[in-house]
């Protein structure tokens, strides 16, 4: 009884001195709803912009560094209750991946091939990270494509304020705000040079974030119309089933590969980057 009462005594304190946060995020969340989802083309391409986007942009407005209307320890605040939003969405994924198992492997290795490409983010992004003098940050980063699936196993293993979690989280945003006009254009170029069956392309759409593939797919159906109903359900199960694969892939192959290849790398370009730091500061200085 004791422990109940403190309980429902904290979830009581937290509401109000947090009150303005959850009052904001309610009123932010409607205002997205409300706008909803926008598209529109840009040649062939097509921009899908989510309510979600729209959050994102009021939210930042509303940030310390710019309107100022929340401020430093509700930010923070805001950033520890991430992981709680996030749960549902991993425990769904994971209720997914126990009804498609089959499915899963049947199509697994082709999937786990598709997973090998975000290894490219760890060899190319993680080495310029530290060269600009990005620590811990560059793990979350690059160890995967930074969607939902993964910056909620991010939060997961390290916690929503760790080092990992905010740079899980740039590349989040970053993916909301110029992911979804990227892959729009690129699923056009790609189907210009004709060289993959449009069925293949529609396999590719799918990257574990439904608002890429959305875009992908949507630019893909209106340069296919013939195939527009097939490019729609394939790119949707790919999506789901990436999403699925993508979860363990990131857990085990390409976040422990990370850790190892920034112990490896961050004493050394780290160094290198503080020597020429210092070489352009003292080039000032005379």
């Amino acid at each position: 009884m004791e422990s109940t009462a403190q309980h429902r005594q904290s979830i009581w304190g937290n509401l109000k001195d947090n009150y303005r946060l959850y009052i904001a995020a309610f009123i932010i969340v409607i205002i997205a709803e409300f706008i909803g989802v926008k598209t529109f083309h840009v040649g062939s391409a097509l921009i899908v912009l989510y309510p979600m986007l729209f959050a994102i942009v009021i939210s930042v407005l509303l940030g310390k560094d710019i309107l100022r209307f929340f401020t430093k320890k509700e930010a923070k605040k805001a950033s520890s209750l991430v992981l709680v939003v996030i749960t549902p969405f991993m425990a769904k994924v994971g209720v997914l991946a126990g009804a498609n198992l089959p499915e899963l492997v049947n199509v697994g290795p082709a999937l786990a091939f598709q997973e090998l490409g975000h290894v490219g983010t760890i060899f190319l992004a993680l080495p310029v990270a530290l060269l600009l003098g990005v620590k811990k940050e560059a793990i979350g980063a690059t160890s995967s494509t930074c969607r939902d699936k993964d910056y909620g196993l991010i939060c997961h293993l390290y916690g929503s304020d760790s080092p990992e979690a905010r740079g899980a989280l740039s590349i989040y945003i970053i993916g909301f705000l110029i992911g979804t006009v990227y892959i729009g254009f690129l699923a056009s170029f790609v189907a210009s040079l004709n060289f993959f069956h449009p069925l293949a392309l529609a396999m590719a759409c799918g990257i574990g974030s439904g608002v890429m593939m959305a875009a992908a797919s949507g630019t893909l159906a209106a340069i296919y119309p013939d195939y527009a109903d097939q490019i729609i359900m394939l790119a949707g199960a790919s999506d789901m089933l990436a999403a699925i694969v993508g979860i363990y892939f990131t857990l085990f192959i390409s976040l422990p590969i990370t850790k190892k290849m920034y112990n490896f790398l961050e004493p050394k370009l780290s160094r290198g980057n503080s020597r020429l730091r210092n070489s352009d500061k003292l080039k000032g200085d005379a």
